[in-house]
């Protein structure tokens, strides 16, 4: 006997889909992290999956200045945002780098490296929380999808953490956006 299709039309994610995935895809960017190691060639020269593992690093550390660099400019989106930046922060860390805690009174400093100019923070916070918010899910969705490029040419366990973080970037976009409306 088949089941009777839903009355609603499905128009794309829903909210408890989204947020079931973040949890799932954090959980598995934690496991994955330290597994790629014996995929390095030893070489002078980095690996593509050194080389994208790094740029990774880099994208979330910028990512997490950019978060401070709005908090430190719309104080009352710190309780809101405190969480999303710590997952931004423990990509960092499961990408390999290590990031700063969330500073005290002003935003941490740019991460040395090239980053994306909407990831990377600057003096200039949008005025309006709702543009500072915005913005911030314009550079979460920019490496979320770059990430998913970047897994077509990963090996396996890097693959696997691209993707999942990648996911994750994407939630916290749709969070950034559709869940303060």
């Amino acid at each position: 006997m088949p089941f009777p299709s839903s009355p609603r039309a499905c128009s794309g994610p829903r909210r408890r889909s989204l947020l079931a995935v973040a949890p799932a895809a954090l959980l598995t960017a934690g496991c994955t992290a330290g597994s790629e190691d014996s995929d390095t060639t030893g070489g002078s020269r980095p690996s593509a999956a050194d080389r994208a593992r790094a740029r990774a690093a880099r994208d979330s550390t910028a990512l997490a200045a950019r978060y401070d660099a709005v908090v430190a400019a719309h104080p009352k989106l710190a309780e809101r945002l405190r969480p999303l930046r710590a997952e931004v922060v423990r990509h960092a860390e499961a990408f390999g780098r290590t990031a700063s805690p969330p500073p005290s009174s002003s935003p941490s400093p740019s991460p040395s490296g090239p980053a994306s100019p909407s990831a990377s923070p600057s003096a200039a916070v949008p005025a309006k929380e709702k543009d500072a918010l915005a913005e911030l899910a314009a550079a979460e969705r920019e490496i979320a999808e770059r990430r998913t490029t970047a897994l077509l040419d990963a090996p396996g366990e890097l693959a696997r953490l691209l993707a999942s973080v990648a996911a994750a970037g994407a939630a916290h976009a749709y969070l950034l956006t559709e869940a303060g409306r």
